[in-house]
């Protein structure tokens, strides 16, 4: 039985980011299927408090994921008794992130180029878990699927209910075209589904990603970053761009939410960066988002709500 219907479009797990207001703000444009923080096996078993914002699953949400990262056996066994415990839909492995604080350890990216131990770790969270197990991992090789095919096949035979891959490599991070070729050769010769994911960001991306990796259920990362309209966009509801109006209303609620989950004073800072992700690539002139660097209070931030209502082109 698969984890995702065919056409299902998911919310990767984003380090950072993917809290419950950020994922309230995609929910609200259509997403359905959507991960917690990438949260590591060590800092979860150690500081469990500390992760409690992490953790939370709205009452509102029909579908979340978990994302653990972590190679240590004892600490990941430690890691999912306690998860079991919690409510989420899926318990998902960690095998992509390319970050350097992550792969020095031999976590993330590192990691699935140990294919023994990337298999002991699915195994052991198969085996334990009272959810079902999946994988995500990035490509290995840019031309050979060879690298990539022998990781999936071992991760499936593990007990990966579901194989979400990347279409980078692990040094190329974001940058650089998806090898969607590598994604439909590993489609065709396993059996467990496969999410395809990197680089979409808009409707034509998404027909051009899946034309080239196959059919399926595809994930959304950075492009779903500061527009949470991709879900609208991506399930050809959406055909306009989003106007001044859409997006003042948005992030007043998204920074709101934030504010009320973490505190004012927490709130606002962590709103900084999610504000900026709301104005990337829309024309708003940098005076504008260098205001975003001193938000700390409500009066200031009314301030930059009218002034987002006021669109971009009369800021110039």
């Amino acid at each position: 039985m698969n984890i995702y219907p065919d056409d299902a479009v998911i919310l990767a797990p984003l380090a950072g980011f993917t809290d419950l207001p950020y994922r309230r703000a995609c929910r609200r444009h259509g997403c359905v299927h959507a991960f917690t923080e990438m949260i590591d096996v060590s800092s979860l078993i150690h500081a469990v408090r500390a992760q409690r914002h992490m953790l939370a699953r709205g009452a509102d949400e029909p579908w979340l994921g978990i994302q653990l990262v972590g190679q240590d056996l004892e600490k990941f066994a430690k890691a999912v008794e306690f998860v079991n415990t919690l409510d989420f839909t899926v318990l998902d492995i960690n095998l992509g992130c390319p970050a350097p604080k992550v792969t020095r350890k031999g976590k993330g990216a590192a990691l699935a180029k140990d294919i023994d131990q990337a298999g002991r770790v699915v195994e052991l969270a198969a085996r334990r878990s009272r959810f079902p197990v999946t994988a995500k991992f990035r490509i290995q090789d840019e031309e050979d699927p060879g690298p990539t095919l022998r990781l999936a096949r071992r991760l499936e035979e593990s007990g990966a209910q579901a194989l979400t891959i990347h279409g980078r490599i692990d040094v190329k991070v974001y940058s650089g075209p998806c090898h969607g070729k590598i994604i439909a050769a590993v489609r065709d010769e396993v059996k467990t589904q496969v999410v395809a994911n990197g680089g979409v960001k808009d409707r034509a991306s998404l027909e051009a990603f899946v034309a080239e990796a196959g059919a399926g259920p595809v994930m959304v990362a950075r492009g779903a970053m500061g527009n949470p309209w991709l879900f609208e966009e991506l399930a050809g509801r959406r055909g306009h761009a989003v106007t001044p109006e859409e997006l003042r209303a948005e992030v007043e609620t998204h920074v709101m939410e934030v504010v009320d989950y973490y505190g004012e004073e927490r709130g606002f800072v962590l709103s900084r960066k999610v504000i900026l992700d709301y104005l990337a690539g829309r024309g708003y002139p940098h005076v504008l988002k260098a205001s975003v660097c001193n938000l700390s209070y409500k009066d200031n931030f009314e301030w930059l709500l009218d002034e987002l209502a006021k669109g971009p082109a009369t800021m110039r």
